[in-house]
Parts: C-alpha cells; sequence; structure tokens
C-alpha cells in the first residue's frame, strides 16, 4: 500500500504523461466571487444551456458516430468524444464558480471606497484621459462595455482607494498611475 497520496502522484508521474497527470491533482477549494444578481443569473442560464441543451447534442453526436461503424478508425466519434470531454470540463468549471458565488447587498457597501460594483471614473496621470469602469467579478468581465474585473492588474491596483488618490498600477509596459475622480454605485 501506498505510504501516501503524494508517493502515488510521484511514483507514476514518469509513467503517466504530463498532459493526464492533471487528472491526479487535489480539487482545489472553492473560492468566493461577489456576483452582481444578474451576473450570478447570467451563469446559471450558461450552466443550464449546457446541461441542458448542450449535454444531450454531444450525447445524440457520439450515439450516431458509433452507429456508424468501427470505433478505431472513426474520425467523428472520436472528435465527439473529445467535445463531450471538453463539455463536461466547461461543466465542472461553471458550476464550481456558480457553487463560490455570493450576490453582493451593494446598498451596505461603503461608497468612498473603490469595491467590487464600484463605478469609478479614473484618469489617466499621464495624458489626460478619463475612463470609467465598473469593477466585476472575473466571469462578469465585459472591457469594451465598462465592466474590468477586480482581479486585473487596474482593478487591483483600485481597490481601496478614495476620490483624489492616485493608484500605481504596474502594467507590462510599466508603471502607470491613475486619479481616482468619482466612486459611485449604480
Amino acid at each position: 500500500m501506498f505510504a501516501s497520496y503524494k508517493y502515488f502522484v510521484y511514483l507514476f508521474s514518469n509513467l503517466i504523461p504530463a498532459k493526464a497527470m492533471g487528472f491526479f491533482k487535489f480539487k482545489k477549494m472553492t473560492e468566493i466571487s461577489y456576483y452582481s444578481p444578474e451576473g450570478l443569473k447570467k451563469l446559471r442560464d450558461e450552466l443550464v444551456q449546457l446541461e441542458q441543451v448542450e449535454r444531450p447534442r454531444v450525447t445524440v453526436e457520439i450515439a450516431d458516430a458509433r452507429d456508424k461503424g468501427d470505433l478505431s478508425e472513426n474520425a467523428e466519434y472520436h472528435a465527439a468524444k473529445e467535445e463531450q470531454s471538453h463539455l463536461e470540463f466547461k461543466i465542472a468549471k461553471l458550476k464550481n464558480v456558480i457553487s463560490g458565488a455570493r450576490i453582493l447587498d451593494e446598498s451596505q457597501l461603503d461608497t468612498s471606497k473603490v469595491l467590487i460594483h464600484s463605478n469609478v471614473v479614473i484618469k489617466n496621470a499621464l495624458n489626460g484621459m478619463e475612463f470609467t469602469y465598473r469593477l466585476v467579478a472575473d466571469s462578469e468581465t465585459d472591457v469594451r462595455n465598462g465592466k474590468l474585473s477586480v482581479n486585473s492588474p487596474i482593478g487591483k491596483g483600485l481597490l481601496g482607494k478614495q476620490v483624489g488618490e492616485v493608484a500605481e498600477i504596474e502594467v507590462p509596459s510599466g508603471i502607470m498611475k491613475f486619479e481616482v475622480m468619482a466612486i459611485s454605485r449604480q
């Protein structure tokens, strides 16, 4: 009998391709993320779509491909099985995100600081350009529509700042400075 699970993984790590080793990883604890009611509804709707529409469609594709004969040389069957694998991974990942999702009561938040679900107007100290963003959870990010992830470098740099404060944010091209011009909720 193996002394520990880690020893088991170590022992077989040289026999199993690195790509397949992901199967042996410990399950990561669910991270808590805060969502707007609309954002959480969007995630749940996507999960329903994947489970009730996409999963049955892929199952039918697999059955149709299986009926065509020899599975060892059946490209349609292998493609459908691969699609099923990706779909199941996406469903599991989405379930994990939803299980850690919490709806944030915005009426209880401090409006004097930049927090998640804050609408913030920032001014680039270098060129004077102003930008308006709403800080949201990762899965709600949509930069084109002004929704910026709280886990992005700019989002992290702005968290906790007050009007008039300057956030120095390290980005790939160097350090950028943004002054917080205004903070609001909806």
